[in-house]
């Protein structure tokens, strides 16, 4: 099942977030390969900073998706404050 998630940073957790930046970039690249994570990127400021995270990913069913939030640095050390997950079907493109 294919979800997206909309996660806005809390407050003043930029600091936080980069500190802890290598080891989700780590984890979510290794979640790429396996097929788990489709595509995904940093939500931005008005002024250009990071502020939250925009993340397509598949997973067998919600209580998988549901796992792996548990276990994602960026939630687990509360830089994602609000996380909002929508049921997602990825188009399948021609070529």
């Amino acid at each position: 099942m294919q979800f997206a998630l909309i996660c806005r940073d809390g407050s003043d957790v930029l600091a936080k977030r980069l500190a802890n930046r290598d080891a989700h970039l780590e984890r979510i690249h290794a979640m790429k390969a396996e097929g788990r994570i489709l595509d995904g990127g940093a939500i931005l400021s008005d002024e250009g900073e990071m502020a939250g995270s925009v993340v397509l990913c598949d997973f067998p069913d919600r209580a998988a998706l549901d796992a792996y939030l548990a276990s994602e640095v960026y939630a687990t050390e509360g830089i994602w404050a609000d996380i909002e997950v929508l049921p997602f079907k990825r188009v399948q493109w021609k070529g």
